[in-house]
């Protein structure tokens, strides 16, 4: 395993972009939107892990309530799985507390959540393994 991406919550990924392309030398930038979470994203691809600015795109997304109780900021990791349904399956066993069944994120790739209160207080999030192409 390894970590996937950290995804920041923003209120606006065009606005959010503008600081993060100021800052930071990234040339590669694909923008999504994943209708499944409710989100539109923006995946900066760094050297060797990636950036997620994540949108809001509708009132009732896990993302707004987050910006509206919280504020921008880190919203959660994720952790590549080379079978994500092994690893969900052995988390489970060991008591690990999941969020949601697995279903399709950004890319089309299969994802979960582990909650918090499993994680020392950090959503994690389980991303299966991209193929070799989309990395």
């Amino acid at each position: 395993m390894r970590v996937d991406h950290v995804a920041i919550a923003v209120n606006s990924v065009s606005e959010a972009l503008k600081n993060y392309e100021k800052i930071l030398k990234i040339d590669k930038i694909d923008i999504e939107e994943v209708p499944t979470e409710r989100v539109k994203i923006a995946i900066l691809k760094l050297e060797d892990t990636r950036i997620e600015l994540m949108e809001p795109t509708a009132d009732d997304s896990p993302i707004k309530k987050f910006l509206t109780e919280r504020g921008e900021g880190i919203h959660h990791i994720a952790i590549t799985a080379d079978d994500i349904e092994s690893d969900v399956e052995r988390a489970i066993a060991s008591g690990t507390r999941m969020i949601g069944n697995i279903r399709t994120g950004s890319y089309g790739r299969k994802i979960t959540f582990v909650h918090p209160k499993s994680m020392n207080g950090v959503l994690t999030e389980f991303c299966q393994a991209p193929p070799e192409n989309k990395e």
